[in-house]
């Protein structure tokens, strides 16, 4: 039985992900499993079919621009296959998000739930890694396509006003089961709780229940974007972000301010990150991208010109942004200095309204291309050199990566 593993990279791996190869004593039997003389002991995290694995299992999620078809592109094959519905959505798919196992699939008759087939457990001391068949689980009645946020027990669905809280057991065995609903706009997963900011900025602490525990005395005034991390859960706010945490059942919050003012266009609407870390990016506009350092409480900007993708690999890690030029750019997250830059895409502005998207793991970043119908792999660590360029029978829309 695998124990958890991590694929190699040069960046700072976080404390609590042990490298790979590293035997872990009697890990499965942890957390007052019991042994079975007849049988195997069954894994943390495993879902019957599934079947765990050595290392993390990447695998990208993407839709069709003509139609709203779903296919699923494995980095370590280079294969595509069609996934879920064959028929596809006639009026298309207007958005993705995930929670590291599902993708959520916006279309103009409601939400999508699908099953990506990659996940991973984490236990703090280590992980286990699984993969399944992708599958399409259900639908459910969203108006507009939400914020996503996870954790083993719950996806938080933030959309219309209202954030349902959908149980993952239950999405596990291929079922949409709804646990509660919730007033507010913004909703992250924290601590075995929902942290959830309201149209009015008032920010509460639910149980996953949706029972309201508290309330915090910090504001967040016009709630945009949200972000799980380690140190704590990040929501965007017209002055900035705040940061939530919770230890023993305590919530503190801590404003980290906007460093002056920023004109709404500028603000941070969307966080994008490698999961867990602590460094976040998010498009300024016309005014390149936002760093939001929360480890440092601080914000800072790289670039000077529009954004059409960002996202940011971790600490001590490149920041990455494709610029409407084309070109693909990583910079340092705390000095703003350019470190490479690549010419990748000939048409950044997509083909039928799609536009390219900017995926992160542990080694590699992947950008849609939808106007060449192409994934490209790039080493963010060697200069942002194409590792591969995944040529596709059709020109992706949409594009997450589950496997996290």
């Amino acid at each position: 039985m695998n124990c958890g593993s991590t694929r190699r990279a040069r960046w700072r791996a976080p404390a609590t992900v042990l490298a790979a190869g590293v035997l872990l004593a009697a890990c499965g039997g942890s957390g007052g499993e019991r042994e079975r003389a007849d049988a195997a002991p069954v894994p943390h995290g495993h879902v019957e079919g599934a079947e765990e694995t050595a290392e993390a299992q990447w695998r990208l999620v993407l839709t069709e621009a003509d139609g709203g078809r779903v296919r699923t592109l494995d980095p370590a094959t280079g294969e595509t296959a069609p996934a879920g519905e064959g028929a596809g959505e006639p009026a298309g798919v207007t958005a993705v998000g995930t929670d590291g196992r599902f993708a959520y699939l916006s279309t103009p008759d409601g939400l999508r739930v699908f099953d990506g087939g990659t996940w991973t457990v984490d236990h703090g001391d280590h992980v286990h890694h699984y993969r399944a068949d992708a599958r399409t689980v259900g639908r459910l009645d969203v108006p507009e396509a939400p914020g996503v946020s996870g954790d083993p027990a719950v996806t938080a669905l933030a959309a219309g006003g209202k954030v349902r809280v959908l149980d993952r057991k239950a999405l596990d065995a291929g079922k949409v089961a709804e646990l509660a609903r919730i007033p507010g706009r913004v909703a992250v997963a924290h601590a075995g709780h929902l942290v959830v900011a309201s149209a009015d900025g008032e920010v509460a602490v639910h149980g996953r229940d949706g029972r309201r525990v508290s309330r915090l005395p910090a504001a967040c005034p016009e709630p945009r974007g949200q972000a799980a991390t380690r140190r704590g859960a990040v929501l965007g706010c017209a002055d900035g972000a705040l940061l939530v945490t919770g230890e023993g059942g305590a919530f503190r919050a801590a404003k980290i301010a906007y460093p002056g003012a920023v004109p709404r266009a500028e603000r941070a609407a969307e966080f994008r990150h490698r999961p867990g870390s602590d460094v976040l990016a998010a498009r300024a506009g016309d005014a390149g991208a936002w760093v939001l350092d929360v480890r440092a409480r601080a914000w800072h900007r790289v670039g000077d010109g529009p954004a059409v993708a960002v996202n940011a690999v971790g600490a001590d890690a490149p920041v990455l942004l494709l610029g409407r030029d084309g070109a693909l750019r990583s910079y340092d997250p705390a000095t703003g200095e350019e470190l490479a830059r690549t010419d990748l895409l000939d048409d950044p502005d997509g083909a039928d309204g799609a536009a390219p998207v900017i995926e992160v793991d542990t080694a590699r970043a992947y950008v849609s291309d939808p106007a060449a119908r192409a994934v490209h792999e790039i080493d963010y660590n060697d200069d942002l050199r194409t590792a591969r360029t995944f040529d596709l029978p059709f020109s992706p829309a949409h594009m997450v990566e589950t496997g996290w």
